[in-house]
């Protein structure tokens, strides 16, 4: 795991728009997951319906607009980068807070795939913030 993050550290240190395309497979891939497969599966993993569709359509908004920056933006990265990092991490805390919310009826694996979930994109948005601030210097 440590060595997939230095990896993407290299990477968008590199080449920081691609961490728009990043940004952006991993939303695509959140939003399959919550509204597709912890939808299906939804009794084994306990959130309910509801909160999974909410938190799913978040992600597809964030795809459209990191894609719209990895093909369109070219100056000011910095900025973009932080919007993505920011929003990011609201949906992290979102996303904690409705779960603990809801903390009567999900289960182990609900809490292991958000608190995995939030781990994830937490790490990207550290890491686009740290790219951002480089950018800026």
């Amino acid at each position: 795991m440590i060595n997939a993050i230095n990896q993407l550290a290299k990477l968008g240190f590199s080449n920081p728009r691609k961490l728009f395309l990043i940004d952006g497979f991993g939303a695509v891939l959140s939003a399959f997951l919550l509204g597709v497969v912890l939808v299906k599966f939804q009794p084994v993993f306990g959130i309910p319906k509801a909160i999974l569709y909410f938190l799913a359509s978040l992600p597809c908004a964030f795809a459209v607009y990191d894609f719209y920056c990895y093909y369109k933006i070219q100056d000011n990265l910095q900025y973009f980068l932080r919007v993505v990092a920011i929003t990011n991490l609201s949906y992290c805390c979102l996303s904690f807070a409705l779960t603990l919310y809801h903390r009567a009826v999900i289960t182990s694996l609900g809490w292991t795939y958000i608190l995995l979930e939030i781990s994830l994109v937490a790490t990207l948005a550290v890491l686009e913030l740290k790219i951002a601030k480089r950018l800026t210097n």
